[in-house]
C-alpha cells in the first residue's frame, strides 16, 4: 500500500528559497513580496548564469555560483517576466501531514515526506541527476525499518517544473524505486507563455531592475526548459486552401529564428523533451507511474505568432480556445494523450493555486494513500468558472477581474486579501450576459489574492484562486533597491 512509501515533493520554479555563500538572496519576508524581490534583486548580477553553463553548476567563485538551495518557499512569491505568481506550499505540506506524512529528522526517527528544494536556475537534467543522492540514502533508511517498508518505493508530488525534474530522474535510473509520479500543473511539453516572457521581457515601468530581470530569466537554462515543445508556432499557408488548412503549425526549431532566443539553447531544450519522451514512450511502466492533475478553464497562451522583433501570444489552438491553468496549456499533456483522456483530472484554477486547491487535495490523497487517483464524488454541481485577472499591475492602477460563467447569471463574491490574509476589499457583481466584472482600487503595493467564488450555497462555484502584484518602484527603493 503506498501510506508505507517515501512522499518527495518537488516546487516549481522559484518554489525553493536559495541562499549565496550562506546569506539568504531568494525568501519570504514576513509576507513582504516586494521586499523579497528587492532582496533578490541586490545580488540579481550575481545569481545570472554564464552563457554556456548547460547542464552543469558553475564553481563557487564562478559567475552565478556558490548558491544553495534551502527550503519550499511557503507563501506567495513571484518575480516578474520569470513565471506566474504562485501562492507556495505551507497548504500542501500541511495536507500531507494530516495525512500521516512526516519528515524525519538526522537524530531521530526517519521520515516519510521529504520535501526537496533546488537551485531553479539550473538545467532540470542537472537537478534530476542531484536527485539521486538526496532520494536513495532517504528511501533506504526509510527501508531499514524493515517489515512492510523494506519494499517501500517513491511517491513524487511535484507543482509545475518540478514535474519536469522528476520525470528526468525516473528516466534516467529512478524508476525502479519510483512507485507514482503526481504532477500539478506540470508542463509536460512546456508552455507558450515562456517563448513570450523570454523574447518580451519584463513590461516596461518597472525601472532598470526590470532589464536586470529580463537578463537574468535569459541566462537560466531552466527557463528555457519550460519552451514549449509541441508544434506551437502559426504560420499562414496558401489562403486558397481550405480555411483549415490556411494555417500550419511549427516547433520552435522548425522555425528559422525566434527573436532574442540563442537557436542552440531552443533546440537542446526541444532535445529535451524528445530525450524524456523517447524513454517514457518505450516504458510501459513508466506511463503508468503518471497522474497528471490540471487546472482548466482558465484563458491561456497556447500558440504564437512571430515577427521580425517580437512574438504575439493567441490563446487558440487550430482556432479553438482549449483554455489551461493561465499559464500551462491543456495541450500541454503527455505525448499521445487525448484531452479528454478519463485518466487527467482537471480543476477550474489558476496555475499557482493548484497546490492549495482544496479539491485538487482529495485527489493527491487518493494518489498517495490508496495507489490510485478516484474521481471525487461531489454532493452539488459546480460551476466551473473562467477568471481574467492582470498578474502586474502599477501602484495607482486599477485592477480589473472579469468573470465569465458560462452562462449563468447568479451573482458572485469577488475577495482581495494581502500577503497575510487581511480583507482588503469584497465585491458580489452580478453577472450581465454570462459575465461578471469587479474594479478595485486603491490597492497597496504587494501581492493580493483575489478568490471568486459563488454567493449562494445551493449554487456552488469551483472556487478560482489568483495572484496579482502591484508594483512599485517606490516601495522596492524603500527596501534599498534604486530604480
Amino acid at each position: 500500500m503506498a501510506k508505507n512509501d517515501l512522499v518527495v515533493v518537488l516546487p516549481g520554479i522559484m518554489g525553493s528559497t536559495l541562499a549565496k555563500h550562506g546569506h539568504m538572496v531568494w525568501e519570504p519576508s514576513a509576507g513582504a513580496v516586494l521586499r523579497a524581490i528587492a532582496t533578490f534583486g541586490h545580488s540579481i548580477k550575481d545569481l545570472q548564469l554564464p552563457d554556456g553553463i548547460g547542464d552543469d553548476r558553475p564553481g563557487d567563485k564562478d559567475p552565478g555560483g556558490g548558491v544553495e538551495p534551502v527550503a519550499l518557499m511557503p507563501d506567495v512569491h513571484v518575480l516578474p517576466g520569470i513565471w506566474t505568481p504562485i501562492k507556495g506550499y505551507t497548504a500542501l505540506l500541511q495536507w500531507l501531514n494530516c495525512l500521516g506524512f512526516r519528515e524525519g529528522n538526522p537524530a531521530g526517527p526517519p521520515g516519510n515526506l521529504l520535501p526537496v528544494p533546488y537551485d531553479w536556475r539550473l538545467s532540470n537534467r542537472y537537478n534530476g541527476k542531484r536527485l539521486a543522492g538526496i532520494l536513495e540514502p532517504a528511501l533506504e533508511r526509510w527501508r531499514a525499518q524493515g517489515g512492510p517498508y523494506e519494499d517501500a518505493k517513491i511517491c513524487f508530488v511535484c507543482h509545475s517544473m518540478g514535474g519536469l525534474v522528476a520525470r528526468w530522474y525516473i528516466a534516467h535510473g529512478g524508476a525502479e524505486i519510483t512507485r507514482k509520479l503526481v504532477t500539478l500543473g506540470t508542463p509536460y511539453r512546456g508552455a507558450a507563455r515562456a517563448v513570450d516572457q523570454l523574447v518580451r521581457g519584463i513590461p516596461q515601468g518597472l525601472s532598470q531592475f526590470a532589464l536586470d530581470l529580463t537578463s537574468l530569466a535569459r541566462s537560466l537554462p531552466s527557463a528555457y526548459q519550460l519552451l514549449p515543445s509541441y508544434a506551437c508556432i502559426e504560420q499562414k499557408n496558401n489562403t486558397a486552401l481550405a480555411p483549415a488548412k490556411q494555417t500550419k503549425l511549427l516547433r520552435l526549431d522548425e522555425v528559422q529564428s525566434v527573436p532574442e532566443l540563442a537557436g542552440c539553447r531552443i533546440r537542446d531544450a526541444m532535445r529535451f523533451y524528445d530525450e524524456l519522451e523517447t524513454v517514457e514512450n518505450a516504458d510501459r511502466n513508466i506511463r503508468a507511474m503518471r497522474n497528471p492533475l490540471t487546472g482548466t478553464r482558465q484563458r491561456t497562451g497556447t500558440t504564437l505568432t512571430i515577427s521580425d522583433t517580437t512574438v504575439t501570444l493567441l490563446d487558440t489552438y487550430r482556432g479553438e480556445d482549449l483554455g489551461g491553468d493561465a499559464t500551462v496549456p491543456a495541450v500541454s499533456l503527455p505525448r499521445g494523450i487525448p484531452l479528454d483522456d478519463p485518466t487527467i483530472k482537471h480543476y477550474a484554477d489558476k496555475h499557482g493555486n493548484l497546490q492549495c486547491n482544496p479539491a485538487l487535495l482529495e485527489e493527491i490523497d487518493a494518489a498517495v494513500s490508496i495507489g490510485r487517483v478516484v474521481a471525487r464524488e461531489l454532493p452539488l454541481p459546480i460551476v466551473q468558472v473562467r477568471v481574467d485577472v492582470p498578474e502586474l499591475i502599477l501602484y495607482g492602477e486599477d485592477l480589473p477581474v472579469v468573470v465569465d460563467l458560462d452562462g449563468a447569471s447568479d451573482p458572485i463574491q469577488v475577495t482581495v486579501t494581502d500577503e497575510i490574509g487581511h480583507v482588503l476589499d469584497r465585491q458580489t457583481p452580478k453577472p450581465v450576459d454570462g459575465t461578471a466584472t469587479a474594479h478595485f482600487t486603491d490597492l497597496p503595493p504587494g501581492a493580493h489574492i483575489i478568490d471568486v467564488t459563488g454567493t449562494n450555497p445551493q449554487w456552488l462555484v469551483g472556487p478560482v484562486s489568483s495572484v496579482s502584484l502591484v508594483w512599485s518602484d517606490q516601495e522596492l527603493a524603500r527596501h534599498g533597491l534604486e530604480s
